[in-house]
């Protein structure tokens, strides 16, 4: 931990120095709100988000709030370790072109539903119980194994283990979206009905854990978990597949996955709490987790050091240290394409559009790493080889 702030109702904990105004900003209104236990944890890739800091960690008594958990409800991370020790330069563009053709990208869907049985499980419930997923299940069923755009990815990796890695940044679509915004609109709704003494322009209303609204949301959200992980875990599945038809030979160790956007009923500190986590992972003691950096520099395979004052979390990635029009205003396209291929990376870089996901748009993840060394400890670090953005 770097510093505390102590100057509000409940302290703020950072890992990290730098952090923008508008995200301590954003940490502070947490701080304040009267359902909050213990302190606000911010971590070493902290930036402002809308209501809650990217990269916030909070837990709460009694409620759960929408806006804490964002609008791509399961958003992670997947990682396969395979057999290959390394791959020419043919074989990654042979392996990129096989996944272009299975794996949707940007806004784009299947063309076709894929398999129901792809789908996560309702626990026996109907799914007249999850009203928002039960209207969008149809579109659902084209979006399952798609990447989406903004900051996820594809890539395929060196690790300092000698092998070939494969990894997959994505999230729950179009259905998480709808969730999240549905969810949010209810509790704010409710809070006015209720007069809620937490200001609208906070952007966190709640919903009490004892009422319907909460449960469903809950419910909703957890399916969206759940269904982000099998949306990864169907792209993984194509990816291999495409690895396979060039290297007929690699083996595949089991899957490692982890999400960086939920809420969770958890005991910390003795008391169970409903630990929200936006833009940070579980880094439970032993646990292994992901933190991916930019396309230009390292991601790192971890474990979980169960540090209680991070409410047992770390870093979801390097974070952004510019905003996406920021980016595309001040980057210099040549450097930013120049530092890519210096290191020989297949990169996804081509115009103007594409700087807010250029390396310089993020933190350095070798600072990031470093400002959390009391709650991950490295195993692996992967180095990318080639990269595939929505």
């Amino acid at each position: 931990m770097k510093r505390v702030v102590n100057t509000e109702k409940q302290p703020i904990k950072l890992w990290l120095d730098d952090i923008e105004a508008g995200a301590l900003d954003q940490a502070r209104n947490l701080a304040n709100l009267p359902f909050v236990f213990k302190h606000i944890a911010v971590m070493p890739d902290a930036h402002q988000g809308y209501g809650m800091p990217i990269g916030g960690v909070m837990a709460a008594e009694e409620v759960v709030i929408p806006n804490a958990v964002g609008v791509d409800i399961g958003c992670g991370m997947c990682a396969v370790k395979t057999s290959l020790t390394s791959l020419a330069t043919e074989k990654i563009k042979a392996v990129l072109a096989g996944i272009r053709k299975t794996v949707p990208l940007g806004f784009q869907h299947h063309k076709k539903k894929q398999d129901p049985a792809l789908m996560p499980q309702t626990a026996g419930r109907p799914l007249s119980d999850f009203p928002v997923v039960a209207e969008e299940y149809g579109n659902a069923l084209t979006q399952i194994g798609t990447l989406g755009g903004g900051n996820h990815f594809i890539e395929i990796q060196q690790g300092n283990d000698s092998h070939v890695w494969l990894m997959i940044h994505s999230g729950s679509r179009n259905l998480g979206f709808k969730v999240a915004n549905h969810y949010n609109r209810l509790a704010m709704d409710l809070n006015r009905k209720w007069g809620s003494r937490i200001p609208e322009k906070w952007q966190l209303a709640f919903l009490p854990l004892d009422k319907e609204t909460a449960q469903r949301y809950l419910r909703e959200m957890r399916y969206c978990v759940e269904f982000a992980y099998a949306n990864r875990k169907l792209m993984m599945e194509r990816v291999k597949e495409a690895l396979l038809s060039v290297v007929p030979s690699v083996v595949f160790e089991p899957v490692i996955n982890i999400a960086h956007n939920y809420a969770a009923l958890e005991t910390h500190f003795h008391k169970n709490v409903m630990v929200h986590r936006k833009g940070a992972t579980s880094a439970r003691e032993g646990e292994i987790g992901i933190i991916p950096g930019s396309q230009g520099s390292p991601s790192y395979i971890v474990r979980g050091r169960g540090n209680p004052e991070s409410f047992q979390s770390c870093a979801h990635g390097a974070g952004r240290k510019m905003g996406r029009k920021q980016a595309q205003r001040q980057l210099d396209l040549h450097q930013e394409q120049k530092k890519l291929e210096d290191q020989g990376i297949i990169h996804a870089v081509r115009g103007v559009r594409d700087l807010d996901e250029a390396a310089g748009a993020y933190k350095n993840i070798d600072e990031v790493i470093e400002n959390q060394i009391d709650l991950v400890e490295v195993i692996v670090e992967l180095r990318p080889l080639a990269v595939i953005k929505g």
